[in-house]
């Protein structure tokens, strides 16, 4: 029987932002198309920053001159724009809504620091019963132990939950736990495998 729900955070609670979005910001700035993300997300400091060695703010800091952004208030003036554009997933917040009181739901995430400010921000803290954020905790997935943690916190075995999460070596991860995951590709998509797990339609 589930008795529990994990969701990833990033392109799953929060939308996936659009590629014109991102090449905005690479005109904005002068950089090469296509090599944002890779200076952002492929760098030693969002690494330590996953961990909670690094706050965003140092973050920020360390990769700004990267991005061309030449002094401290350039590089804060463009982490609360980058900020400001995340958005929630509505539909999937929907989903989880129509989940909580029935299902135990948590938040797994390999995020910085403060996720749980950010979900409190968006008014959706109160759905979920615990949130595993590495920033906090110093374990990012795939690593087992932010399975073993989140489901100890949750206080069911792996067979009685479910992960979703967009990045297949995470959903691998959990399976190979016992977990039931599933790589989310779109709500629609999700609202069927759920609907075979716990035997209901939403």
């Amino acid at each position: 029987m589930i008795k529990a729900i994990i969701f990833d955070f990033g392109r799953v609670i929060s939308a996936q932002k659009p590629p014109s979005l991102f090449r905005s910001y690479e005109v904005e700035l002068g950089l090469e198309p296509g090599t944002i993300n890779s200076i952002m997300f492929d760098s030693k400091a969002w690494e330590n920053a996953l961990v909670g060695s690094k706050t965003m703010e140092e973050f920020w800091h360390e990769i700004g001159p990267e991005l061309n952004l030449n002094s401290p208030n350039e590089i804060d003036a463009f982490h609360r724009r980058y900020h400001s554009d995340e958005t929630i997933n509505h539909s999937v917040v929907d989903l989880m809504k129509s989940l909580h009181g029935h299902h135990k739901l948590a938040v797994l995430s390999n995020s910085p620091p403060g996720l749980s400010k950010w979900l409190a921000d968006w008014n959706l803290l109160h759905l979920f019963d615990t949130v595993f954020c590495s920033g906090d905790e110093g374990v990012v997935k795939p690593d087992h132990a932010a399975f073993e943690i989140t489901l100890q916190r949750l206080g069911v075995g792996p067979e009685e939950a479910v992960f979703i999460d967009d990045t297949m070596e995470h959903v691998e991860a959990s399976r190979k736990m016992g977990l039931h995951g599933i790589l989310f590709t779109a709500v629609e998509a999700l609202e069927e495998e759920l609907a075979g797990l716990l035997g209901k339609n939403f």
